[in-house]
């Protein structure tokens, strides 16, 4: 069994999510987004979409990048 890294349960049916060269361990996808989803600069909601990277600054829509000043940046719907 594995312990997750967020939470400390130790769990016979945890994950591994490789990431950016580290191996992260997680017993729930809640435990994975907590730890891993980037979050908004604007609205300071974790995004668990596809969110918008403007010069390695995130925000969860174009809206939020925006406001934020940035220019051009559209959803893709």
């Amino acid at each position: 069994m594995a312990r997750c890294e967020v939470c400390g349960n130790d769990y016979g049916m945890t994950f591994e999510v490789h990431a950016q060269g580290a191996v992260h361990v997680f017993d729930c996808f809640a435990c994975a987004i907590h730890r891993m989803a980037p979050i908004c600069e604007h609205c300071r909601v974790q995004i668990i979409g596809q969110g918008v990277e403007v010069e390695g600054h995130w925000y969860c829509g174009a809206h939020c990048a925006r406001a934020e000043g940035r220019v051009g940046i559209v959803d893709k719907v």
